[in-house]
């Protein structure tokens, strides 16, 4: 078991701690995981599992009602049975309505410390979800990126590595058993079903399941690109079918909201104000957009932008994208008072991709870290910015 250790640490502060930790990711990421690696770290510092109680919401061998009422009981029943402080997991808890109500009462009534996890990027954000401000922090868990996939498999060789993780994606259960190439897309094909059918379309009531399958697969198609209400409009009346701008929109929030689809805003650098209506997208995991559209070797530029584009987040970057006059700017990333800027390519194999990826950043007049990520294995940096083969990248400490 990989022990994530970028996650325990943004954990390790508030364990004992009167706060909520609230883990929320795509569906299949590791959230679980992270509740046992927690469960761990709990008992190598002398705390007894026989005080941990953890409940699946999505089981359905649970021997209780998965409702607010039930689940209150019997929790209420395990804490009077321990007579001490206990350790609450709940995973996937966005299956009890009002679960907030739940939380908060446990909370304020019995001496506990409470973990849980959710598939929804909205867990947090509804009505319900004052009863716990002030009260929780959020981290959000990413599928593996590539250096938790070479932590599992140092002896292998790098390159070899990265070339499996550019098909196969970063879902953790691909690297923890062995499997062929076949059952690695079928498993993936499987969760894209699972996110399509029950975290956006009965989550979100969507009726016409054809019209969103097909209007996702134009967001995974064009990942990396601008993304425009009426190409998408173009594109389904090619296929002879038709829908309303709102309809757009709402799908994209959906699969947002269950952390699926990134959209990505665009920032004026001179103006410093975000542009509306000139977002690009990205996918969660490139290995499902393998999976269920294929064509990641073919579309490298595209998948090696994703790659980018995840890694940032998973390290708590806020991401945008970059316009300085009439250029653009792969990725704008900035933590706290840090920033870098980043443009990705497949090859710098001619001296006209050289001055376009090279001349945008030149063109900035600050002194962030400035990169250009490539497959290519000679570093052709010039003008103090970094070029850099994007496996070095990715296995930065800090950027």
């Amino acid at each position: 078991m990989i022990l994530r250790e970028k996650y325990m640490s943004k954990i390790r502060p508030f364990i004992n701690q009167p706060i909520i930790k609230v883990l929320t990711g795509i569906r299949r990421s590791g959230k679980s995981v992270m509740l046992e690696l927690i469960q761990n770290e709990l008992i190598n510092h002398g705390m007894d599992k026989k005080y941990f109680m953890s409940i699946n919401l999505e089981s359905k061998k649970n021997q209780f009602e998965n409702t607010v009422d039930g689940i209150y009981e019997h929790v209420k029943r395990f804490v009077e049975k321990s007579n001490q402080k206990v350790y609450l997991f709940f995973d996937e808890i966005q299956e009890i309505e009002d679960w907030e109500t739940l939380i908060n009462a446990v909370m304020i009534d019995f001496d506990t410390d409470i973990y849980i996890t959710g598939s929804n990027a909205k867990l947090l954000s509804g009505e319900l979800a004052t009863y716990l401000a002030g009260r929780y922090v959020e981290i959000k868990i990413y599928p593996f990126s590539y250096i938790e996939i070479l932590d599992l498999f140092p002896t292998k060789n790098k390159q070899e590595i990265f070339q499996i993780y550019l098909v196969r994606g970063g879902m953790p259960f691909l690297y923890q058993f062995p499997i062929d190439d076949r059952s690695a897309m079928q498993y993936l094909n499987d969760i894209y079903d699972s996110i399509i059918l029950k975290d956006i379309a009965t989550r979100n009531k969507v009726r016409d399941i054809e019209l969103l399958k097909r209007m996702i697969q134009f967001f995974i198609a064009n990942i990396g690109n601008t993304f425009s209400a009426s190409n998408i409009s173009k594109y389904l009346k090619s296929e002879l079918r038709s829908v309303s701008t709102e309809t757009i929109y709402n799908y994209i929030e959906y699969c947002k909201t269950a952390c699926f689809l990134h959209l990505v805003q665009r920032e004026d650098l001179l103006g410093k104000k975000i542009l509306q209506f000139q977002e690009k997208i990205y996918i969660a995991d490139h290995g499902i957009r393998e999976a269920v559209y294929g064509n990641n070797m073919r579309d490298i530029n595209q998948t090696l932008e994703n790659i980018v584009y995840m890694e940032l987040l998973s390290r708590g970057y806020d991401v945008r994208i970059g316009k300085n006059l009439n250029n653009e700017v792969d990725f704008v990333a900035e933590e706290g008072n840090s920033r870098i800027y980043v443009q990705v390519s497949y090859l710098l194999a001619s001296d006209e991709t050289m001055e376009r990826e090279f001349s945008v950043l030149e063109s900035i007049p600050d002194n962030y870290p400035k990169y250009v990520i490539t497959m290519d294995e000679i570093d052709r940096g010039r003008n103090g910015i970094k070029h850099m083969n994007i496996r070095d990248f990715l296995l930065m400490e800090q950027f």
